[in-house]
């Protein structure tokens, strides 16, 4: 029997000429823009064209590159210590490695486990990824055994690599000196109307990790759970993180990224420069963001054992 895990993601520009290859992608997504097929690659094209300098711009001040795929790579080497019989991979949504040239390359597997690096199910990233990838199955007339995770939010390890993440960033300080905000990636707020699960995922998530924080005895002056990251005319789901930061008593704030499991722009450079500017000019006297996951040991425990339990399943 031979198996594959492959880490599920949408990915990040390699460099910066992959960055309008990672915009295009993104904005021709039917899960992200609803648009008919022709007036949706129009629109990519638009928004691509609108954004690119400035994104690339964004990334320079980040190394011009995401630092999604070397945190997927050092979280591949230590998922290869625990998993000893599976062989692991990266499929990327929007940039390389794309499904096509991963499962290319897999044709003699017999049993895929597709886990993706989304805690939190939603039609643009979750249900997004799963439609390439079995689209890519079908196109390379690829007949094996896949087994799937739509979520895994309230996992044990994964709270814990939360709740370490977050002492981290506390540097053995008084958690009561500081005001913690869970900042999560916005979606519009129609596309949540429809019923997507995301918001809904993201409070439940956020209680959990309240939950374990109490039951570790670290105790913030309070909690917040706001949105990041939104774009164009709608109306995102609130509250939006700038008006959180605007609202906080204290000025000694710790950020940290609810709904990533790995870093990339949207902490390396949203969070933790721009967000970091508006502070400083509210008065902030000390803001923090803290790393994602990663590849915390407790991060790679819920990994594992996730495929573990699909194994049995």
């Amino acid at each position: 029997m031979k198996r594959a895990v492959l880490l599920m993601n949408m990915g990040g520009p390699n460099n910066l000429e992959e960055v309008e290859v990672f915009l295009t992608n993104m904005f021709n997504d039917k899960r992200i823009i609803g648009a008919p097929k022709p007036i949706r690659a129009m629109i990519a094209k638009l928004i691509t064209w609108r954004r690119k300098d400035a994104a690339k711009a964004n990334y320079a001040l980040i190394g011009g590159k995401s630092p999604l795929v070397g945190h997927t790579k050092n979280l591949m080497t230590e998922l290869e210590s625990s998993i000893k019989d599976a062989s692991i991979h990266m499929v990327m949504r929007y940039t390389p490695p794309f499904a096509q040239e991963v499962l290319s390359e897999l044709r003699d597997v017999d049993e895929f486990y597709a886990i993706p690096l989304y805690p939190h199910y939603s039609q643009t990233t979750t249900l997004s990824s799963y439609d390439d990838l079995y689209a890519t199955f079908d196109k390379l007339r690829i007949k094996a055994r896949v087994k799937t995770i739509d979520d895994y939010y309230n996992d044990t390890y994964y709270i814990n690599a939360i709740v370490g993440r977050i002492v981290e960033s506390l540097k053995g300080e008084d958690a009561s000196e500081y005001e913690l905000i869970f900042s999560a990636h916005g979606l519009p707020k129609k596309i949540i109307e429809k019923g997507d699960l995301y918001q809904k995922h993201i409070r439940l998530n956020v209680y959990h990790a309240r939950k374990a924080l109490m039951t570790a005895g670290i105790e913030f002056h309070n909690t917040h759970l706001a949105y990041q990251s939104r774009l164009g005319p709608l109306e995102w789901i609130r509250p939006y993180l700038d008006d959180k930061l605007k609202s906080l008593k204290k000025k000694k704030v710790i950020i940290f990224p609810i709904a990533f499991t790995l870093d990339n722009s949207e902490t390396e450079f949203e969070l933790d420069i721009e967000y970091r500017e508006i502070a400083h000019k509210l008065g902030f006297d000390e803001y923090r963001v803290a790393k994602a996951p990663n590849s915390h040991p407790e991060f790679v425990k819920c990994l594992t054992n996730i495929y573990e339990n699909m194994k049995v399943s």
